[in-house]
């Protein structure tokens, strides 16, 4: 009698557990999904700006630089522009490269790490004319 409940209890076990493992596959949270905001290099009426100047993004979010109007065009953050003054981040973040072709594109991924915070840049050749931008990455 005692074998037979002792197999009982140990089939019950395994019951148990193959169910929390099968019954976890469906609980599991969807993965985050990262997004992508796109930035007009050169406004639609012709000025010398980013097009939006602000905007709001999460680590792991991509952002797009599009040649829009008005190029050459880059994009440039500097030390004191970038939380906690991090040179290589700011340095990995910019495109020194001038664009030329209205259309063209480049595409820079704010790394997982990133502190949260406000990250300004500016076109090298416009810079003067006021074409500034700024990012904040949200925490």
């Amino acid at each position: 009698m005692k074998s037979i409940i002792s197999i009982a209890k140990s089939f019950c076990l395994v019951v148990a557990a193959a169910l929390l493992v099968v019954g976890s596959l469906f609980l599991s949270p969807a993965p985050a999904s990262a997004d992508t905001v796109t930035v007009k290099m050169g406004a639609d009426n012709g000025m010398l700006a980013f097009e939006p100047a602000k905007i709001t993004v999460k680590p792991g979010d991509t952002v797009k630089w599009v040649i829009n109007k008005v190029p050459p065009h880059n994009v440039v953050f500097d030390v004191a522009s970038v939380p906690g003054g991090d040179k290589a981040l700011a340095t990995s973040l910019s495109h020194k490269k001038l664009e030329m072709a209205p259309g063209s594109s480049f595409e820079v991924t704010i790394p997982a790490d990133a502190p949260a915070g406000d990250y300004s840049y500016y076109c090298e050749p416009h810079r003067g004319a006021g074409m500034v931008g700024k990012i904040t990455v949200a925490g």
